[in-house]
């Protein structure tokens, strides 16, 4: 587990250590060298020393349990019982460690904290550009984190290992252990008075190990009373009578420094080696805390920006086709893409801009667009070819595009060249990883095929809306320079010139403007 150290050895311990070392020593020159012997030897050392502590919890005469064992621990109960029951869940709560860290936060750290929330952002983001926004945000995030110097840091980590250390000690299961002195003891019910009696000591053996290794951790210099203040906000009430856990913690250094418990274990499981493991939290909150402001921060910016994009989008789709909900492609779909999802693979990644090329190519420029400009080229008189003739190529390119368009989504049909093949692929993709590869290929081809026809119609759109504009253009001139028949041209024309040229200008504009979303920025 990260963030512990681990310990071994009891402080005060006489049966281990530099003493316990020196003894073993001139066991050897004395001629005890026989391991049982020894060990018989440190186990009487222990019992005499168990016998002269004040504490008389343990009958070294058949190693009984005696009930001032049990009442040590129901003294520890009786106080931290409450805490049980307040912070029961507590310890997986995410919520504990915010109110840990902000507590600490000063009256400028406030401030900041209080406009990276998700609702102060998006307030902010409605009278401000979004990037300057994102800017000054990305400014007080410095300030913020500027002021967790190592200090403050190093104070707020070693508070929270130390409620790590409070978990540890009110989640020790004390009723059980107890039930074992008395079985007729109710959970946290202290008007009850407990008859505890004299037991067989290894029945609570593993409990004490336990026990330990949560007791080593304790020491004088630890501050309490700053947890307690977190935790009483945390409830809005009171967690424990901290004056009676004062008690407690006294006692527990006291017997602590006594190494009684340690002895008892010893004598118990007839191991004058043992030592009682132990770890100290060493965990490191801070980081996770300022990386989760950064990252929400950044995330709300994000989402703000894809969902003005997204409202473009709308408002982009609903004045070109007078709907958002387009819907032309056969095959390449995101109902199709499921297949793929399946198997971790991307699948087709330009759905909603190859759906939109398709239904302005086939409602609009196929129609309305090829008609004007099948008028300019074949009716118009124009007086340079260099101009006509770069409507002319520009115009027969998205032509080919829209051809292509077609071929390209039938042959990722069950029956075309490219679905026959995917779906092979797919079939074989659980038993042949080279199966996955190949279909990552082909995806990447299908995906550059599909972004290169977006890319060329834009394109060459971007040719025939400054081609119509300079033909509007030269309309409303007089004399007209580019076109030199313009009453011809204007007589095949069945609406108004002027309307019809500006409102194709228009929604060529607007396509263009849609596509810019999709398009690749080179």
């Amino acid at each position: 587990m990260r963030g512990q150290f681990w310990a071994t050895g009891d402080p005060g311990s006489s049966s281990g250590g530099l003493s316990g070392l020196i003894d073993r020593i001139l066991s050897i020159f004395l001629g005890a060298s026989d391991p049982e012997r020894e060990k018989r030897r440190l186990l009487k050392e222990i019992e005499k020393q168990v016998k002269h502590q004040k504490y008389k919890y343990l009958k070294t005469k058949g190693a009984e349990a005696l009930p001032g064992l049990a009442k040590l621990f129901y003294d520890m109960y009786k106080v931290i019982a409450p805490a049980q029951v307040l912070l029961q869940n507590a310890h997986s709560s995410g919520v504990l460690k915010t109110i840990l860290i902000e507590s600490t936060l000063t009256g400028e750290q406030l401030k900041i904290l209080e406009t990276v929330d998700e609702a102060a952002i998006r307030k902010a983001a409605e009278s401000k550009d979004t990037k300057v926004l994102a800017s000054e945000l990305k400014d007080k995030l410095v300030t913020f984190f500027s002021a967790f110097n190592g200090d403050k840091i190093k104070e707020i980590n070693n508070r929270y290992n130390l409620l790590l250390l409070f978990f540890q000690l009110i989640n020790f299961d004390y009723y059980f252990f107890l039930k074992k002195f008395d079985s007729a003891l109710p959970e946290r019910d202290f008007v009850y008075h407990p008859k505890f009696e004299t037991i067989n000591g290894s029945y609570i053996s593993d409990d004490l190990k336990d026990f330990l290794e949560i007791m080593l951790q304790f020491n004088k210099d630890q501050n309490w009373n700053a947890l307690f203040d977190i935790l009483a906000s945390y409830k809005q009430t009171e967690v424990i009578n901290r004056d009676d856990f004062r008690k407690v913690i006294k006692n527990l250094l006291d017997v602590q420094r006594s190494s009684i418990l340690t002895l008892i274990v010893q004598l118990i499981d007839q191991d004058p080696y043992y030592q009682p493991k132990s770890y100290y939290h060493d965990e490191h909150i801070v980081e996770e805390y300022l990386n989760k402001i950064k990252t929400g921060t950044e995330m709300t910016i994000q989402k703000i920006l894809i969902e003005r994009q997204n409202k473009k989008i709308d408002t982009l789709l609903n004045t070109i086709f007078g709907t958002t909900a387009i819907s032309r492609m056969k095959y390449y779909t995101e109902k199709n893409n499921m297949a793929f999802s399946k198997k971790m693979l991307g699948g087709y990644i330009y759905v909603r801009p190859l759906n939109y090329l398709k239904a302005f190519l086939l409602d609009f420029y196929k129609r309305d667009i090829k008609t004007v400009v099948d008028i300019l080229l074949i009716r118009g008189k124009w007086s340079t070819n260099l101009s006509s003739q770069q409507l002319s190529e520009a115009f027969h390119a998205i032509m080919q595009v829209s051809e292509d368009l077609i071929v390209f989504d039938e042959g990722l049909s069950e029956e075309g060249g490219s679905g026959v093949k995917l779906k092979a692929f797919l079939h074989k993709g659980d038993r042949d990883k080279n199966s996955i590869v190949i279909l990552r290929k082909m995806l990447k081809d299908i995906n550059d095929e599909a972004l290169r026809m977006i890319n060329e119609t834009a394109s060459n759109l971007i040719m025939v809306g400054k081609s119509l504009k300079l033909v509007l253009e030269d309309y409303e001139k007089k004399p007209h320079e580019l076109i030199l028949n313009w009453k011809e041209v204007e007589g095949a024309f069945e609406h108004d010139v002027k309307e019809t040229l500006t409102g194709l200008y228009k929604k060529i504009y607007y396509f263009i403007q849609l596509m810019q979303f999709y398009v690749k920025k080179k």
